[in-house]
């Protein structure tokens, strides 16, 4: 009796069964990268899916506003969620104070989709329906609260982190003013070797977090060839390693050739930079400017294991605090003629306004 053959198509349906996708706070991504959350969904979804782990992220700061603490705060705040180990280094004298000052994530009950009012008047009424067949398998890009819990959360920046995600956690504070260069490295090198990775497998990710590397508080702060050097000697074990490491730097205090020789090592580069009280042609240029934070520019974007670079609809962002408490990022829509405000990154599709299209006038 002839046995038929079975036949199996080249499309099948792709599956998130990998190490990676089993580890909380961990996102399988392209071309075999995993990802890690920055703490701030809409950040998430502007990079493709966070911060590639094994990368080197870095912010330039604002001299006028510290907006980039923001950052750092999520960043850091999310890690500790997720139970991955910290590192953190700070220019001032007692640096575990800063862990006080970290956000908490937010209830999924208080965690509700950031929408704009009149997208929901956009879907079909029958959508609903086939809202039972997804469950708790949606994406980290869905509207879902649910989903978000699983990656990335929503924090409240008023209210400080829950002590339970400080105590059993491994994490190790870094006082910069009375650290060497060399000394940091060999912290840096100490913390990753006890998250390397081995082989595929991915178990836990690390999470290095460097304020103000080049604050005039620190001893090294004219050795700049030292500084460099310490950077490509980070990002050289970080890329070999199961962690993240993001270093904010106030870029004025570094000399131009050296500013861009920084930018240039940065596998993911930022800059955050403040909005002045009173621009009244800021004001009258965009939509939502007296709810705006400050800005955030996308300069570069990590990609490993390809040579496609993501392309964006825009480079900058405005930074809002949704209801006063958690950190949004906005394209920067023009100002209509009745003011309306501009929607999320996360529910806006273009970076133009919506407004309503008439007969061209000549």
């Amino acid at each position: 009796m002839a046995t038929s053959k079975v036949r199996v198509s080249s499309f099948s349906r792709s599956s998130l069964a990998g190490p990676a996708s089993q580890v909380p706070g961990l996102k399988p991504g392209p071309n075999g990268s995993v990802f890690v959350s920055s703490g701030i969904p809409d950040l998430d979804k502007i990079l493709g899916g966070g911060f590639c782990l094994g990368s080197l992220v870095m912010v330039m700061e604002d001299p006028e506003a510290p907006h980039h603490m923001l950052m750092l705060r999520n960043f850091m705040a999310q890690g500790l969620v997720h139970k991955q180990p910290l590192l953190y280094a700070s220019p001032s004298k007692d640096p575990k104070g800063f862990l006080g000052t970290l956000p908490n994530p937010i209830s999924p009950k208080d965690n509700k989709p950031r929408e704009h009012p009149t997208e929901q008047d956009k879907g079909l009424r029958i959508a609903w329906q086939y809202k039972k067949y997804f469950g708790d398998n949606q994406s980290v890009y869905g509207n879902g609260a649910d989903s978000k819990q699983e990656y990335c959360n929503d924090f409240d920046v008023r209210k400080p982190l829950e002590r339970q995600f400080l105590i059993g956690k491994h994490i190790d504070c870094v006082s910069l003013e009375e650290c060497p260069l060399d000394s940091l490295r060999e912290r840096c090198s100490s913390f990753l070797e006890q998250n390397s990775r081995s082989g595929t497998s991915v178990s836990c990710a690390g999470r290095i977090a460097i304020q103000s590397l080049c604050a005039p508080q620190c001893e090294y702060f004219d050795k700049d060839w030292d500084m460099l050097a310490f950077i490509k000697s980070l990002k050289g074990i970080v890329r070999s390693s199961n962690a993240v490491a993001i270093i904010t730097f106030p870029h004025s205090v570094l000399s131009s050739s050296f500013s861009k020789r920084w930018q240039h090592l940065a596998d993911t580069l930022l800059s955050v930079k403040a909005i002045p009280d009173e621009d009244k042609e800021l004001a009258n240029l965009l939509t939502g400017y007296q709810e705006m934070v400050g800005l955030l520019s996308v300069h570069k974007v990590a990609r490993f294991n390809t040579q496609v670079p993501l392309v964006l609809e825009t480079s900058t962002f405005s930074i809002k605090l949704y209801k006063r408490k958690s950190l949004t990022l906005e394209c920067l829509n023009q100002a209509p003629v009745d003011g309306a405000s501009g929607a999320s990154y996360g529910t806006s599709s273009s970076c133009s306004s919506s407004a309503k299209q008439g007969s061209l006038d000549f």
